[in-house]
């Protein structure tokens, strides 16, 4: 119908609430019928990684971003180890200092 902004948002909402029931198949299932063409992302990083990044960057906990971007504790810490993990970085100081030093936030 021609509202892609619409159809990103549903499927990210789609998205969150499969990873917070930890229904691997039907995340599976949506990752594979995004669009190809999508924004470049930085190291790696997924829009929802970037987004907890700047969370984490402001000195926020796991349990605040959580509540914040509704989501559970344990998605959060799953995104938090995603990003140390693609950035190659032990911890959330280091996350930061990335963070700042290649203009993510």
């Amino acid at each position: 119908m021609g509202d892609d902004d619409g159809m990103r948002l549903e499927l990210d909402a789609a998205r969150e609430e499969f990873e917070r029931l930890g229904a691997a198949p039907d995340v599976a299932r949506l990752v594979a019928r995004e669009p190809r063409a999508q924004a470049p992302r930085p190291h790696g990083l997924t829009p929802r990684e970037l987004e907890v990044l700047r969370l984490v960057a402001s000195g926020k906990t796991n349990k605040l971003i959580a509540q914040q971007l509704c989501l559970s504790e344990k998605t959060v810490d799953r995104h938090v180890s995603n990003i140390f993990n693609k950035l190659d970085v032990p911890t959330r100081a280091a996350a930061t200092a990335f963070a700042y030093q290649h203009n993510m936030i």
